[in-house]
């Protein structure tokens, strides 16, 4: 390899390899494989101008088919401004007032395509008067630099008027540091393609820095959330929020789900006779076993108030079969609580569990103010829940008809038998319960 080919490689090497990093670090993100995807055409383009076209030229000239090759710088370009749509797309649609700037992009993709055609047609014009380009003290431009120039200085300019737009629409936190550092690398990064070759590597590298900057400070904050969430919510809501931002995992919506309730039964009177200390370790033990269980169904707990726990099945992340989860949720939690209690209970206070749940329809999101935020719900299943727990006696679930009529439509022998109709508070007419059979 000729020396002056050494500084484009360590570039074209750079941007492959972050490219691998960011979807190693964040491989399930639809915005992080399109940004992956931009920068490994970056390098794959780099790579190929210095170890293919730049010795090729030298032995053979231009030959006819080689615009072919600037397909991949192309397609870096595209898919630099699908990384931009895809972030728009995690914005709340209620925050996009028009489709004006997800029009300047494709057209911004088109014009990125128009300049690939322009190379294809006119290979050696591209070869002399555009790339890497070199002008003598007074010379001016070829006319040909016109037909390279203009779609690709158009799709930057358009590029970056998306982006900007996109950051308008305030977009998650943490995706905005991306962008703002992509609204200013991708052009310092694109003018590498025109100047002269030993300018251009320094420029690239300059851009890549720029993106490495507000992507690492992108994958510090989502681990930061991750880690923070996983301690509140289930593992799938914390996935939710490193995708799609936070806002976006926790936009109010109106939606189908399921609500376990579990309590310990005796636990006030147990309080009364048993040292704080004690009362606190066995609350630890039984936040711990139900947390456990609550993520292994995909359950999001809500609230933990003394020994009452409320358990969100369907939200933030929608589950067809949330009933079913439910069910199975609370088969675990009375099994754990059973064996949790026998432990915890002696020959003068005995400690018991409860289980309720209910399905329906509720509204959730955040609600709260700048000091303090809440995921919440609203609706019957939360309280019709809540009531069918108090009722249950010890090692008992409690279903109410709408979670029966769910199961039952995916089991064939739904594991339930008609329990009493209950009168509970809040709740006018009479509500038909089931009851969970021992496993």
């Amino acid at each position: 390899m000729i020396a002056n080919t050494t500084a484009p490689v360590i570039v074209a090497l750079l941007a492959v390899g972050m490219a691998l990093a960011f979807l190693l670090a964040d491989r399930h993100s639809p915005t992080s494989q399109a940004l992956a995807l931009f920068l490994a055409f970056t390098g794959v383009a780099i790579a190929i101008d210095v170890v293919w076209v730049l010795p090729m030229r030298a032995c053979e000239g231009v030959v006819p088919w080689e615009g072919l090759l600037a397909i991949p710088q192309v397609l870096a370009f595209i898919y630099a401004y699908e990384w931009v749509l895809r972030v728009r797309g995690t914005i709340a649609t209620n925050n996009l007032n028009t489709r004006g700037p997800d029009r300047l992009l494709r057209i911004a993709q088109g014009l990125a395509g128009a300049y690939g055609v322009a190379a294809i047609a006119f290979p050696e014009w591209r070869a002399a008067h555009f790339s890497n380009l070199v002008l003598d003290p007074g010379e001016k431009v070829h006319p040909a630099f016109w037909i390279f120039f203009v779609p690709m200085g158009l799709s930057m300019l358009l590029g970056t008027a998306g982006t900007l737009f996109t950051l308008n629409r305030r977009p998650d936190r943490a995706e905005s540091r991306r962008l703002v550092a992509f609204a200013i690398g991708a052009p310092i990064m694109a003018a590498g393609v025109v100047l002269p070759a030993h300018i251009a590597p320094l420029m690239t590298t300059i851009g890549l820095l720029v993106l490495l900057i507000g992507s690492v400070q992108y994958h510090v904050t989502q681990g930061q959330r991750a880690q923070f969430l996983s301690r509140f919510l289930a593992p799938q809501v914390a996935q939710l929020v490193t995708r799609r931002g936070l806002k976006s995992a926790t936009d109010e919506k109106t939606l189908e789900l399921s609500v376990v309730c579990c309590d310990l039964r005796g636990f006030t009177a147990f309080t009364a006779t048993t040292s704080s200390k004690r009362v606190i370790a066995i609350l630890r033990q039984y936040y711990d076993a139900v947390g456990q269980a609550a993520a292994a169904c995909g359950g999001t707990i809500k609230d933990q108030a003394g020994d009452g726990v409320l358990i969100l099945v369907g939200a933030p992340i929608p589950f067809a079969d949330h009933a079913t989860r439910a069910l199975e949720l609370a088969r675990r939690i009375r099994e754990l609580g059973v064996a949790l209690s026998r432990e915890w209970s002696n020959d003068e206070m005995q400690l018991g569990v409860g289980v309720g749940v209910a399905s329906g329809y509720a509204t959730v999101g955040v609600i709260g103010g700048a000091s303090r935020l809440e995921y919440t719900a609203v609706g019957s299943p939360v309280n019709l829940a809540s009531r069918l727990c108090a009722e249950a006696v010890h090692g008992e679930v409690l279903v109410d008809t709408r979670t029966m009529e769910l199961i039952g439509n995916a089991m064939p022998q739904p594991p339930l038998r008609a329990g009493d109709a209950l009168q509970l508070k809040g709740f006018a007419a009479p509500v038909q319960s089931y009851v969970l059979n021992p496993a």
